[in-house]
């Protein structure tokens, strides 16, 4: 049987920390790096991450839309990075937020998580406001491959709770609705003693968090350090589901590049900070 994604990220998480490295290509940063913001400038930035957290991270996150604004030829990049840092043994998560229906969702899907796909990453984020079941072509495929999809519960922006915390006729509210749901995919695979491919994203700064304690699978916490959360915030959240906690950090590290040594650094720093 194929390993989940879950087992997959509860054992790297066990060997290099739980850490989800962003990286995040913005122009404000390509130039704090003195490189040129244009796909030349991407390339050398995204080599020089690849560099520095291949073969140290645990879970290692593009951010797809700062890739995008290049065209085609952000996409090659996007490529190569993938490649590589996944043949270091790195796991990634495409940092895409799809969504969509049928068959193109199904689309989706196979461009992040087929084996076939020039893109195909560990996991991908998708969003569900078009309905939890219209996710089913992704959670799906990430079952049959190994992979893994991470769906948006309570972000971490203040825009966020006005659909999130909204109430349903059960009371519960729809950021709950979409752990609740992901917990029944993983339940198949907690009943064998192991973790689920289905995960959640939650904002590091939500103070009014769905309960995970059920969920069996990956959390992902957004919000870390430049958003203004911390360690504590990650340990009150997460209680009874820490093997799969994430706390996800992109400007907090990168603002020590481009020095592949003093990322290095600010990696493990944070890494220790969270459990690694």
């Amino acid at each position: 049987m194929t390993p989940s994604f879950g087992d997959r990220l509860a054992a790297a998480g066990a060997d290099r920390g739980r850490l989800c490295v962003g990286i995040d290509p913005h122009p404000g940063l390509l130039r704090d790096w003195g490189l040129t913001v244009d796909a030349t400038g991407l390339a050398d930035f995204a080599r020089i991450c690849v560099d520095a957290f291949a073969d140290t991270a645990a879970l290692v996150k593009p951010q797809v839309a700062f890739f995008e604004r290049y065209g085609s030829a952000g996409y090659a990049v996007l490529e190569e990075t993938i490649s590589a840092l996944r043949d270091a043994g790195c796991l990634v998560l495409a940092d895409a937020k799809r969504g969509d229906i049928g068959s193109t969702m199904a689309a989706y899907a196979g461009a992040w998580l087929d084996d076939d796909s020039p893109l195909a990453v560990d996991a991908v984020t998708v969003s569900p406001y078009l309905g939890f079941g219209s996710l089913d072509p992704a959670v799906s495929l990430a079952v049959e491959k190994g992979r893994g999809v991470f769906v948006l519960a309570a972000t971490s922006n203040p825009e966020g709770p006005e659909v999130q915390r909204a109430g349903r006729s059960d009371g519960t509210s729809v950021a709950q609705y979409v752990v609740d749901s992901c917990a029944a995919h993983n339940a198949p695979f907690v009943a064998r003693g192991g973790f689920g491919p289905c995960g959640v994203v939650v904002g590091a700064t939500v103070t009014d968090a769905p309960a995970l304690a059920e969920l069996g699978g990956p959390v992902l916490l957004p919000g870390v350090g430049a958003q203004g959360a911390g360690p504590d915030d990650v340990e009150l959240l997460t209680r009874g589901v820490e093997p799969l906690a994430f706390a996800s950090v992109s400007r907090g590290i990168l603002r020590a590049g481009p020095n592949v040594g003093d990322l290095r650094k600010a990696c493990a720093e944070q890494s220790g900070a969270f459990g690694g």
